[in-house]
């Protein structure tokens, strides 16, 4: 059993035994990377000293802890941290230390360092979870700082770290790094890519004189400088005071000085900076990975790197056709636009891809296989994204762009009116002539003339179309009884082309938007935003609406059922959802939720991802809103009838407004009456064609499942599901034979992983900028701002909801939610009014809102953040803000 190592001999290899900042400052030695010499005490010292502490049974016991009992978690890391800093270093291990330190170091101060394996990882760094201890002079006290770094890797913050990360603790173990000190003259942090923009390339500098621990700990404030690496022009500095220095000393320590006057000069030349950045970009390219690295600069000016870990805060940048070519390329993000912040699953991407494939395919854009995807379609961090980059170079594209995203995504337009100023992405004329004739064939191809005149003439008839089309593709994927896997594979195919057709009925839909903008031409200042918002409630036609008033209509039903009323009140909606499963609920619920199963089963929160269950996979959602509407009693305010109400005052402002327009001529009144008839019969259809495709997908999905459990029988799949960590063509591999059961896995521990992802960019360069990253949140003294969405005005105390499965809002409730996708829109029956992080007064919130009345603002930037859950605060629908007390 090894116990000490040279730092020289180890590599990314040895992750197990030296844990990540050994084995990264192992491969910085054999990338030429000037490190000061050291060597690491491995894991296997841990382990005896560890076991000598007696830790076992505290381990199990943090092992089996609920990561949520913040205060059992926080006992056991106090027990084990006492045991192992009262245990001695084993004499072992302590003669194999010491040896190192005094033949290799010649007993000089050193730095001694943690090193856990589960420490500066590619996707987790945990930078600052152990200790770190400096001027450590002589056997007695490294012996003591070795200890204490083991006894670090059990503080409560990394603790609680690694429980929320389902990290087993007994499956973690820590190294101890011990490296000859550098006195330096200056030292810091540098940064291969800008930490907060996100662009690569552009190197960040954090600099104080004397020891890094000052920057790092944050106790001085450090100068800072921005280099592009590839010029070496510094584009950003700001000198800081540096008013407190910490010094290493001669005789073993520590000093920390407080400097009255501070120092305003730079403590790094330029010179030093770009060497810096030029010898980070060598860490980063070894690494495959932006790397934040600490360094510092001995009195002789030898620039020396101390350790180096990952950044893993930052997006990656997707993969495509233009990542060998070098232009700047503007990713858009479609995960955002849908509101659907989680990763998909990899067969969700599939069909995603296949869909925009298909979709170029008929629009004659493109003519791959949509298989493949279209090469504008791009995938990172289990997120798509569309490269819209060729469209925001074209003005007219560009104009386009910016008019549609302001009204679905108001924050997403003013991101890309700012890329304007970006010199890289300056307009790219195309002859007009060009693009008449793209947009001819396009709308050829898709037959938008005639579903344009459907839209016009017969707007009643465009749900029934598009209804027709999703029964077409369900139809196309029937599969008899006994068939193997592969036919329900090709099943699924046969579906693909359906899955994008549904989609292309948006000229007849579109017929209500323009409709829209021609009511406000027509009627200009005659015309304001709160009658606006008046004409566009209670829309009919529109599926979400009609599935929450049939679900509140399905409450009323089951609640007049005593059997019924009282499972719902007694019993967990898990145990419920169990209940129906088996067919055991009481018959009238088993019965009505069956029927509504029937018609909605189909969707869910999340419900474009085909890997995410439906209703009628889980219920437990439905049964959770269920017993919620019956506990409001009898006396709240019924959804359907302030439908009725809300349809009623659209249709007399519809008047109104036809019979304003008639004051400046009758052809005036005629046309605002027909435009507002087609807003009316026609926006509401916006959501039938996204239900079709959630149809379609929930039918994928019920075939997909089949195919797995066929091959869980044949021994090829561990469970059904997962089928869903597969794509199709892989999912036929392994019908074919192939074993793919670790890639499974691995897909599934990225999903976990990714689900605890905190961001998701709306607009990524394809150097890695975000550029919504330096726009503020718009905010006063007063409140929050947003985008109007529905006119009014309420009061009451906010509701902060992530996550709508489980979720209640008490009567009056303003609902604040990140985004909303249909899943959400059962609990929009019981709020008082709506704030969004995301959306734009025409994006689903925003729609649903206006049906029920609810006063709603939408792009509150950070609002799930700034407001809190019980606090008080005032939504005003029209000027778009939210007052918080």
């Amino acid at each position: 059993m090894t116990f000490v190592r040279p730092l020289a001999a180890l590599d990314r290899s040895s992750l197990p035994i030296a844990g990540g900042k050994a084995a990264n400052l192992g491969e910085m030695i054999r990338a030429g990377v000037p490190v000061p010499p050291g060597f690491v005490a491995t894991t296997s010292a841990f382990r005896v000293a560890a076991e000598a502490a007696k830790i076992g049974p505290s381990l199990d016991a943090l092992a089996k802890a609920d990561p949520s009992d913040r205060a059992r978690l926080a006992a056991l890391a106090a027990d084990i941290r006492a045991a192992l800093s009262s245990a001695p270093v084993p004499d072992v291990i302590a003669e194999a230390c010491v040896r190192a330190y005094e033949d290799d170091l010649g007993g000089a101060t050193v730095a001694v360092r943690s090193s856990a394996t589960a420490e500066d990882l590619p996707d987790a760094s945990f930078a600052g979870q152990q200790d770190t201890y400096l001027g450590v002079l002589g056997k007695d006290a490294l012996l003591d700082a070795v200890r204490r770094c083991w006894a670090s890797l059990f503080t409560e913050r990394a603790v609680v770290y690694r429980a929320d990360r389902a990290i087993d603790p007994r499956e973690v173990s820590l190294a101890v790094v011990v490296q000859r000190l550098v006195f330096a003259r200056a030292a810091g942090v540098l940064f291969t890519a800008n930490p907060v923009t996100g662009r690569r390339r552009e190197a960040v500098i954090d600099a104080a004189p004397g020891l890094g621990e000052a920057v790092v700990s944050g106790a001085t404030n450090p100068d800072h400088l921005e280099i592009r690496v590839d010029t070496g022009e510094i584009v950003a500095r700001r000198l800081g005071d540096k008013r407190v220095v910490i010094e290493a000393l001669p005789g073993g320590g520590t000093r920390h000085e407080q400097r009255a006057d501070g120092s305003t000069g730079p403590c790094i030349s330029d010179a030093e900076a770009r060497a810096l950045a030029k010898m980070g970009a060598r860490v980063e390219a070894h690494f495959g990975a932006p790397q934040d690295i600490e360094w510092a600069i001995d009195p002789e000016g030898e620039i020396l790197l101390v350790q180096s870990r990952p950044i893993t805060t930052l997006f990656p940048i997707p993969v495509g056709p233009w990542s060998k070519e070098g232009d700047l390329r503007v990713l858009f993000s479609f995960n955002v636009a849908q509101g659907v912040f989680r990763p998909f699953s990899p067969m969700g991407v599939q069909l995603w891809r296949a869909f925009f494939g298909n979709v170029a395919r008929v629009t004659s854009l493109w003519d791959g296989d949509p298989i493949e995807g279209a090469p504008f379609v791009a995938v990172s961090a289990s997120r798509l994204f569309l490269d819209i980059t060729d469209v925001i170079r074209n003005p007219l594209g560009h104009r386009l762009l910016v008019f549609v995203s302001a009204r679905m995504e108001a924050r997403t337009g003013a991101v890309l009116r700012a890329l304007l100023e970006e010199p890289r992405l300056g307009l790219v004329r195309t002859p007009a002539w060009k693009i008449a004739r793209g947009v001819a064939r396009a709308a050829s191809s898709m037959r938008a003339p005639r579903r344009v005149l459907r839209g016009l003439v017969s707007p009643d008839e465009v749900p029934a179309h598009i209804e027709a089309d999703v029964e077409a593709a369900i139809a196309l994927a029937q599969v008899p009884d006994g068939s193997p896997p592969s036919a329900y594979l090709d099943a699924v195919e046969r579906m693909l082309p359906g899955f994008s057709a549904v989609f292309l009925h948006m000229p007849s839909v579109a017929v209500g938007f323009v409709a829209l903008r021609v009511l406000r031409g027509l009627l200009g200042e005659d015309l304001d935003e709160a009658e606006v918002h008046t004409l566009l409630r209670s829309l009919p036609n529109n599926p979400t609406t009609e599935m929450d008033l049939e679900l509140w209509s399905l409450s009323r039903r089951v609640g007049a059922d005593p059997a019924s009323r009282s499972a719902l009140r007694e019993e967990t909606p898990a145990a419920l959802a169990e209940r129906h499963a088996e067919r055991a609920l009481p018959a009238v619920l088993q019965r009505e939720l069956e029927a509504f199963l029937a018609r909605w089963g189909a969707r869910g929160v999340a419900e474009i991802d085909i890997g995410v269950p439906r209703w009628r996979d889980d219920p437990t959602h439905i049964l959770g809103s269920l017993a919620n509407y019956l506990a409001l009693g009898d006396d709240v305010a019924p959804p359907d009838v302030a439908f009725e109400r809300g349809a009623r005052e659209a249709e007399r402002m519809a008047e109104e407004l036809a019979s304003r327009a008639r004051a400046k001529g009758m052809l005036r009144g005629a046309a605002v009456r027909f435009a507002a008839d087609r807003v009316r019969r026609l926006m509401g259809v916006r959501e039938a064609p996204k239900f079709g495709v959630v149809r379609i997908i929930a039918h994928a999905r019920a075939l997909l499942l089949e195919a797995g459990r066929l091959l869980v029988r044949e021994g090829n799949l561990a469970a059904e599901d997962d089928v869903f960590l597969l794509d199709l063509r892989e999912l036929r591999a392994v019908v074919a034979g192939d074993d793919l059961r670790a890639l499974v896995a691995e897909r599934r521990r990225m999903i976990t992983q990714e689900l605890g992802r905190k961001h998701v960019p709306r607009i990524l360069l394809s150097d890695g900028t975000e550029p919504e990253v330096m726009a503020a949140a718009a905010s006063d003294e007063h409140g929050l701002s947003g985008t109007p969405a529905c006119a009014g005005r309420v009061t009451g105390k906010a509701r902060v909801v992530l996550d709508p499965v489980g979720a209640k809002i008490e009567p009056g409730e303003i609902l604040v939610a990140p985004s909303t996708d249909p899943g959400w829109t059962p609990l929009f029956l019981t709020a008082g009014g709506l704030v969004m992080e995301m959306g734009g007064s025409m994006s689903h919130g925003a729609v649903v809102a206006r049906e029920y009345g609810i006063p709603a603002v939408v792009g509150v930037a950070g609002a799930t953040a700034r407001i809190t859950t019980g606090q008080v605060i005032t939504v005003d629908g029209g000027a778009g803000r939210v007052v918080t007390a």
